[in-house]
């Protein structure tokens, strides 16, 4: 008997499955469908062992799927646009296009030897014309329904890149991809109107109930509803035109500690007071430097300049505040206009302190002295007011919001007013590798769609990136067309789309990849909704909701049924797979990082010692210090950080594609679903690898002596054995099916683990090993597919295991004999007993006064009670 060969067993059976065509999804009216999505990949070049462990969960669930009688959707496609693709084109030369493309070329390379079962014939990357295309239709569909218009918004630009940022592509005040600091700019942007759909879209949430509870609290927050007061201040020493200034304000119940009124840089009144004075433009062109996130706000120094105009406080005419210009308000934020209560927040405490304003407690604790600083407590926390609307009375701060809008609107000066925190969605990026937004500027008929008949708007090919900004704005024969509508000479839109739109909708592409429109309403009807969508938790906000966002656009639009409007049935988010750092010092003490392959330990006793590879490893046994002492010479010894998510910059990655070329694909599957629970991190070993590996070599060989009669026939003896070892397959079943359907894997490696152990002890026969391997082999192929068909073959199941019908637990072969009963000594337990399950109570205890641990605390004397709780429980009272 030959050993187990992975490298030429895993090519035979994905040849075999290709040849078969099994994983070709098929819509058939007489199955159920079923829908397995992970999110896709963007086409960095590399795979890394998150992608192995993220699709090899959805994997499990296909195959399983697949046996259990589904008809199964398991697809592949590619997030292929945005900035990375530009980076390397600038840093590198090149094409965009052409960098992706090899870039999928190698991951789908990389891929394929893992043996996933997609239906790579749907395959598509989003910079496909053919998916933009539809992309771009729908984007007109969408116009026309009022779901996408154009306005002046605030956006952080990226001076480096010269591009719009998303709020979440800021980091520390700076572009996530150039490092530059960010500036606020006024631009003419392109929105999706999702704004109208937050109420819908927050009420939604509680109905779906197979998603991560964090990860709906996460898209509650974000969305944000608050219910609070809109208001006008009277304005007093303003320009002509401007009366009032409207404030909305979640805290209407402070607004007896007001000390000053604030707007935003780029709020009307401070647009018409710019003009006007140097000094207050001068000041508004440094606030356009800073960032719009609230990471950025908060961290920024409050700064503000007293406009000289003042308001009249609505409860006290006679009481005028200061009205400045501050940096911390944003323009799309309520109104963009704010009253300061310095006391009870802390960027108008920190603003209030830097420009001597007053500082006036609303409320105190109800207990202990009033804190140093503004005092925010919670609004369901009970607090003395003492400047209440009511007076001094003890109330929530939610029971106190809603006595003060109602004193507002009794005394006609506001109204309460529900709002959301969710903004429109601004898709406008001034780059070149994304979807072009197909539309026209006519100096006649303004901005015009482009046709269907015209889509897609290809992008150009002959493009440079030898200077920043955006090449389409600079490429005239691309930018340079004719009016839709008026044949007049016109400019295309050489804004392109955020990329968040290219895999907000790619699910439904998936279910017709080829069609000549965005979807096709029968294939749609079939597989939406997605049944289980499989990510990561990072993902939890924009990404998921935008997809619910355009789910239920597409459904207005005619491109869904109204049952995708929510598309993912079930989510899952998973662990990442992580990895010790080994690191040296430098001369100067700074960390230098070493990979996994470049590292060698050694285990003596107790004490692991890793140090780099060479020559210095050559010591005589049991000498670890000396080991110790030769790595420090040579700066060799290694330091450990324990555990860590995988960084190309700290090396700690290790190469799914050397590990498949080591162990196999069935190994590296096999680990990242054994480790750990799948909603949890786990760290890839080469101890565990290693271990992996040995495990599946030792099923193999189990299945190939079975196969060559190792056993023997039954025998007169054998009958009991017999039975034990298919209770214990029968076991089996049940526990990796309901470990697979609750997405608990490790625990069907668990329970597979425990079948081999019972295999390799059983004195059964042959037969029985031989059907209890078979089934084995069909537990085991969700997840090690390769081993698996392997050991079917051999042992002459029919057909192909990926075909076979999932096995069924026989419920009486379920049902234990025996029963192990604990036996409590004076309410403390001492010991237990097994017994078969129907045995009388009499003879029960007997066997438990038989017990060594009962007899000697008994010594001698009789128990006072013994009672026996049948199939729970004995109770030994002394």
């Amino acid at each position: 008997m030959s050993r187990y060969e992975p490298a030429v067993t895993e090519a035979k059976w994905q040849e075999a499955w290709h040849e078969a065509g099994v994983f070709t999804a098929r819509r058939d009216a007489a199955k159920p469908k079923y829908y397995v999505l992970e999110m896709f990949p963007y086409p960095s070049g590399r795979i890394h062992m998150g992608h192995v462990r993220n699709y090899t969960m959805g994997d499990v669930v296909a195959r399983y799927k697949m046996s259990c009688g589904f008809s199964v959707l398991h697809p592949m496609g590619w997030d292929a646009f945005g900035m990375p693709a530009e980076n390397a084109a600038m840093e590198r030369g090149g094409h965009p296009k052409d960098w992706t493309y090899g870039n999928i070329a190698d991951m789908r390379a990389q891929m394929k030897p893992l043996g996933l079962s997609i239906d790579w014939s749907r395959e598509f990357a989003t910079c496909d014309p053919e998916y933009y295309g539809q992309q771009q239709a729908m984007f007109l569909d969408m116009l026309e329904a009022g779901l996408v218009y154009r306005k002046n918004a605030v956006v952080n630009w990226d001076p480096v890149d010269m591009t719009v940022l998303a709020n979440e592509q800021v980091e520390d005040g700076r572009g996530w991809r150039s490092g530059a600091l960010v500036e606020r700019r006024e631009l003419t942007q392109w929105f999706f109107k999702i704004s109208d759909m937050a109420e819908e879209l927050l009420d939604a949430l509680d109905g779906l109930k197979d998603w991560p509870e964090k990860v709906r609290l996460m898209q509650a927050n974000w969305i944000g509803k608050s219910r609070g007061l809109q208001f006008g201040f009277d304005l007093v020493n303003a320009p002509e035109g401007f009366d009032t200034l409207e404030v909305y304000t979640t805290r209407p119940d402070t607004l007896m500690g007001a000390s000053f009124a604030g707007i935003s840089p780029d709020h009307p009144l401070a647009k018409a007071l710019e003009a006007q004075n140097p000094a207050l433009a001068a000041f508004i062109a440094e606030c356009r430097k800073g960032g719009t996130t609230e990471e950025a706000i908060e961290t920024a120094e409050k700064l503000g300049m007293d406009t000289g105009i003042r308001v009249r406080h609505p409860l006290n005419p006679e009481l005028e505040l200061p009205v400045y210009i501050a940096n911390f308000i944003l323009m799309d934020y309520g109104t963009g206009a704010i009253f300061g209560c310095p006391a009870h927040d802390a960027r108008d405490f920190e603003f209030a302190t830097k420009y001597s304003l007053p500082i006036l407690p609303v409320f105190e604790p109800l207990e202990g002295a009033y804190p140093k600083g503004e005092y925010t407590p919670l609004k369901s926390e009970p607090v003395r007011y003492i400047r209440g609307f009511a007076g001094e009375t003890v109330q929530t701060g939610e029971a106190a919001i809603a006595a003060a809008i109602a004193v507002a609107e009794e005394k006609g000066f506001g109204t309460g007013v529900t709002k959301f925190r969710l903004r429109d969605w601004g898709l406008s990026r001034q780059r070149y590798w994304g979807c072009p937004i197909p539309v026209v500027h006519c100096a006649t008929c303004g901005v015009v769609p482009e046709k269907k008949e015209n889509l897609p708007v290809r992008l150009p090919d002959d493009v440079t990136f030898d200077q920043p900004g955006n090449p389409l704005d600079r490429h005239p024969t691309w930018r340079d067309c004719s009016c839709p509508s008026c044949g007049a000479p016109a400019r295309r839109e050489t804004d392109t789309m955020d990329t968040f739109v290219d895999s907000s909708w790619y699910y439904a592409r998936f279910t017709a990849p080829h069609a000549a429109t965005p979807t096709v309403a029968e294939d749609a009807a079939y597989w939406m909704n997605v049944d289980q969508y499989i990510g990561g938790i990072e993902h939890a906000i924009l990404h998921l909701l935008y997809s619910r966002f355009f789910a239920r656009a597409m459904h207005k639009t005619g491109h869904l049924p109204a049952k995708a409007i929510e598309p993912f049935n079930a989510l899952f988010t998973q662990g990442m797979v992580t990895h010790e750092i080994y690191l040296t010092r430098d001369a100067n003490g700074r960390a230098v990082y070493h990979l996994p392959e470049d590292v060698e330990e050694l285990v003596i006793g107790n004490q692991r010692i890793v140090g780099l590879k060479g020559p210095f490893w050559n010591i005589g046994e049991g000498d670890p210090e000396g080991l110790i002492e030769r790595l420090r010479a040579h700066n060799a010894l290694v330091e450990i950080i324990p555990s860590a998510k995988m960084s190309k910059s700290k090396k700690n990655v290790v190469d799914p594609v050397n590990i498949i070329t080591s162990f196999g694909a069935d190994t590296a599957r096999f680990f990242v679903m054994a480790d750990s629970p799948p909603e949890r991190d786990v760290e890839w070993t080469a101890s565990g690898a290693e271990a992996t590996s040995k495990f599946l070599a030792r099923v193999w060989r189990i299945a190939h002596e079975i196969s060559e009669g190792a056993g023997g026939e039954a025998s007169a003896t054998s009958g009991a054995e017999d039975l034990a070892l298919l209770k214990a397959a029968h076991k089996a079943v049940e526990d990796v099916t309901r470990s697979i359907e609750g997405f608990a894997f490790n625990k069907a490696v668990a329970a597979l683990y425990g079948l081999t152990n019972a295999m390799s002890k059983s004195s059964a026969a042959n037969p029985a090993k031989r059907d209890a391997m078979k089934l084995m082999a069909q537990l085991m192929a969700p997840m090690v597919p390769h081993l698996a068909e392997d050991i079917w073959q051999v042992l002459g199941g029919a057909g192909l295991v990926v075909t076979a019908p999932w096995p069924k637990a026989d419920p009486a072969l379920l049902v234990e004999d025996s029963v192990t009963l604990p036996i409590q000594i004076n309410g403390k337990k001492r010991s237990d007993v097994t017994v078969p399950r129907d045995m009388p109570a009499s003879e029960v205890e007997k066997l438990v006064l038989a017990d060594e641990t009962v007899i000697k605390v008994l010594a001698g004397q009789s128990p006072k009670k013994l009672i026996v709780v049948p199939g729970r429980i004995v109770n030994v009272v002394i």
